[in-house]
């Protein structure tokens, strides 16, 4: 009887990590961040509406939303009521797309949740594990553990007659809770897609955007690689006519010109602003410190002379000589180099120097605009309708290999127009270079998590600072800070920085469209948070002889198993603990926009300029590469414990996570922060993708479970689950992935027969606002896609960009130079936006 209350109370010892103790820690400080935060939030969001609001300030498909209440928790009920379809309708389809995902993450936990805690813990508790020295033993369910089982609930006549056989029928509950689990996933996969299928179509049927109707053409032959020759082809084929054909070129000059040009300008700008002398920008509470106004500049002689626009940009009079700065100052000087190896220098005057260049580069810009440029291999052949360029890209054009291959164009927007006249080696050599080098990084990033998991036990601790693991063995809370908290956060800091080097890289790639390197980064990011960090340190973060343990799993392959089964055992704690940190702390620091307010100074410091103020008040970039990949990751990691022991706490933890941020993502993506691709949902099959490698994993540490706890037959029964896993995988591909890519052609027709589109179901919100007309929710009925593309077509801005003057800081200066960009956007077929 001692033995066994002693085994219990080891079993409860305060000093184990992973203890109630941690979780309770990391709550209590996930909370008092979380909170502070939010209450920040709360305060500033009416006072500082050009960065809380500035999506629906600046971006027309937003105008439509409901203006959220200035009072302090008044705008949570107001965001709460804001329906599926106004998502739809001024966020588009890439924003509905992530907030369904959510939304089927919080369907599934709370199903697994449910079961956790009716059936799965109360089982676990009758069957609890045996404690040695803190580690996990190999026979927990010898009869000693079902007899003390049985002990503690009164029943000490039945010991006696247990049969040997029940000590492990308990383990029946692992199999088919595997099945059920899978199971439920499998059918909100299905069912969820079939739905975001209907709505993609309808979505996208019912616009007729010039990228809806846009080929991109690759691998065009030399004979031809003219405007007339590929639009002569294409008609041959008999899809449709030709509206405008785009044939890329080599403009590397032209746009590194452009680019020079643009420098050029800046210094101009910076001089200018320098002579005619910096005010002091007058602020308020209500301006700090996002909404700032314009900077004023001291009046010049001559400001009455406002009909000449180039007089007042440019800070000259009528003859083209330089105004005098009313306060005496002295022009700004700069230091030139020339001469060999640039050696020798001397000092000019700076605005005369940057005026002369800046003529220069206008006039080269203009003769290389009239130059003939060599045709590369790529085209963009707009159609006359959008059925006839969804027949072409669902076709095979041409019978050679890797020849007039058609595919999705993006947006004009979108084009990276530097990489147009990349070579296909060239591109394929990036590729490869950068996906070794990626290599390369995950073995560094391994060898950085070592010291960060080695934090997790006191063991290896103990080899590396073993004056430190007694301190911690005598402090309960600090062992408790050092084991939880500090490698919760490291982590957490580790997967913010991470994705801004791998979004670098994917730039570099040499990928056609903004959109493809935002899918890019989300496949690398998910790679680094999966394997890195899931994989990889669920192995390290409880190995205390890592390589002994390592080489040994290598002789014998069935220690495997019990080593990736043990270490997510005791790594349950930390992956709650990380969930909760991420849920209950951080959270309130992204709707926070942490980020931008505490960036902010810095570059409120450096802005000199009436241009450098422009750019400080742009809403800023929602990028799903940055937060969809660590998403998934936290619900493959729920799906991974759902049924391991204590697996109620990752799911509570979970749960939270996915309902808190579905809030925080929403509002964001409708009043604060903007997405520029163009809208096309694709993220959703790269979503059930990384679901089902998540099941599989999920499968696998089951059978581990079973097999470790000496289960053998049991854990084969797994394997018919995880081939007909793989199975249901090749079939979703097969059956669901060309709807998520392409348009049916059924749709089109639907789409140009009503001027109705059907609202979007919606589970949480039936009310009678859902049945409205589309166009009320949108300008005119159009999309967030159609009102940003809007007289935009498939150009090189380099060709078209109108040569922008000089902006200088004063009254007569601002109101010129706001007629001047009014003109210039009638004529720039790029309109407003990409000027």
């Amino acid at each position: 009887m001692d033995g066994i209350h002693a085994l219990d109370n080891d079993a409860h010892n305060p000093l184990e990590p992973g203890t109630p103790r941690d979780t309770v820690i990391q709550i209590g400080l996930s909370v008092a961040l979380g909170v502070g935060a939010f209450l920040t939030f709360c305060v500033l969001r009416p006072r500082w509406s050009g960065l809380y609001a500035a999506r629906k300030q600046q971006i027309g498909a937003a105008t439509a939303l409901p203006q959220l209440p200035d009072t302090l928790f008044g705008w949570i009920p107001a965001l709460w009521k804001i329906t599926d379809q106004q998502v739809l309708a001024s966020a588009g389809l890439d924003a509905y797309v992530f907030l369904a995902f959510f939304k089927m993450a919080i369907k599934f936990l709370t199903v697994t949740l449910f079961f956790s805690l009716t059936v799965i813990k109360p089982v676990h508790d009758s069957f609890p594990e045996n404690h040695v020295n803190g580690t996990m033993n190999d026979t927990s369910t010898t009869m000693l553990g079902s007899r003390r089982a049985i002990k503690l609930h009164g029943l000490h006549a039945l010991v006696s007659v247990v049969p040997e056989d029940f000590e492990t029928d308990y383990l029946w509950m692992y199999l088919v809770f595997a099945y059920l689990f899978t199971f439920v996933a499998t059918y909100l996969i299905v069912s969820e897609t079939r739905k975001m299928i209907e709505i993609r179509q309808e979505y996208l049927g019912s616009q007729t955007t010039v990228t809806d109707r846009t080929i991109r053409l690759s691998g065009i032959p030399p004979e031809l690689r003219s405007e007339e020759k590929i639009k002569e082809f294409v008609e041959e084929l008999g899809i449709g006519k030709v509206e405008a054909v785009m044939l890329c070129r080599q403009w590397r000059e032209l746009d590194d010109t452009m680019l020079e040009r643009m420098d050029t300008l800046r210094r101009l700008e910076e001089a200018w602003t320098v002579y005619t002398g910096e005010r002091t920008v007058e602020r308020t509470l209500e301006t700090l410190p996002i909404v700032q106004p314009d900077p004023p500049g001291p009046t010049v002689e001559g400001e009455e002379d406002d009909d000449h626009e180039n007089t007042a940009l440019l800070g000259v009079n009528g003859h083209g000589s330089a105004r005098e700065a009313p306060y005496g100052r002295v022009r700004p000087k700069t230091t030139i180099r020339f001469g060999r190896f640039k050696l020798q220098s001397k000092v000019v005057d700076a605005i005369d120097y940057y005026e002369n260049k800046l003529h220069k580069v206008d006039q080269r810009i203009k003769d290389l605009r009239q130059r003939e440029f060599q045709p590369t291999p790529l085209a963009f052949v707009t159609m006359d309708s959008v059925a006839s360029c969804q027949m072409a890209v669902q076709a095979v054009l041409d019978p050679s290999p890797l020849q007039l291959l058609a595919g999705l164009s993006p947006a004009p927007s979108d084009v990276v127009w530097p990489n147009t006249y990349l070579s296909r080696q060239n591109r394929m050599i990036r590729a490869w270079s950068i996906t070794a080098f990626i290599l390369v990084l995950t073995v560094f990033w391994t060898v950085i998590l070592v010291p960060v998991a080695g934090a997790l036990n006191t063991d290896a601790i103990r080899k590396v600072f073993p004056q430190l693991a007694n301190v911690l063995d005598d402090h309960p809370i600090i062992r408790s800070l050092v084991n939880t908290q500090l490698p919760t956060l490291l982590v957490s800091l580790l997967n913010v920085a991470v994705p801004y080097l791998y979004d670098l890289l994917s730039n570099m790639q040499g990928m056609i469209s903004q959109g493809d390197v935002e899918l890019s980064v989300i496949s690398k990011n998910f790679f680094f948070t999966f394997f890195n960090f899931f994989v990889v340190f669920t192995v390290l973060g409880t190995a205390s002889n890592f390589f002994e343990e390592i080489g040994d799993s290598l002789k014998d392959t069935t220690k495997i198993a019990y080593t990736l089964a043990r270490s997510l055992q005791k790594l349950l704690s930390f992956y709650a603990n990380y969930i909760i940190l991420q849920g209950l702390g951080l959270f309130p620091f992204r709707l926070l926009q942490f980020g931008s307010v505490s960036m902010y100074p810095i570059s409120r410091i450096g802005a000199k300029t009436p241009r450098d103020y422009a750019e400080l008040v742009q809403p800023a970039t929602f990028s799903y590469g940055f937060y969809l990949p660590q998403t998934i990751l936290i619900f493959i990691i729920c799906t991974v414990y759902s049924v391991l022991r204590e697996s109620w706490k990752v799911l509570l933890s979970g749960l939270a996570y996915f309902m808190i941020g579905s809030f925080v993502y929403k509002y964001q993506l409708l009043y604060a922060m903007d997405h520029r691709q163009h809208s096309t949902g694709r993220g959703w099959i790269m979503i059930c993708d990384r679901i089902m490698i998540g099941l599989i994993v999920f499968q696998f540490t089951t059978a581990g479970q079973l097999a470790l706890k000496g289960a053998v037959k049991r854990s084969i029964l797994v394997v018919p689950l995880l081939m007909g896993t793989v199975w249901f995988a090749y079939i979703y591909t097969r059956t669901y992935r060309p709807l998520m890519k392409f348009i049916a052609l059924r749709s089109i027709r639907q789409a140009e027969q009503t001027d109705y589109v059907r609202p979007v179901e919606d589970d949480d919100n039936n009310d009678e606002e859902g049945l409205q007309r589309y166009d009320t929710e949108t300008r005119h009925g159009q999309t967030v896609d159609e009102s940003r593309e809007t007289g935009l077509r498939f150009i090189n801005p380099s060709l078209i960009a109108p040569l922008e003057d000089v902006w200088i800081a004063n009254k007569s200066a601002q109101r010129n130079a706001r007629i001047g960009d009014d003109a210039a956007s009638d004529e720039n077929p790029w309109g407003e936006e990409n000027v």
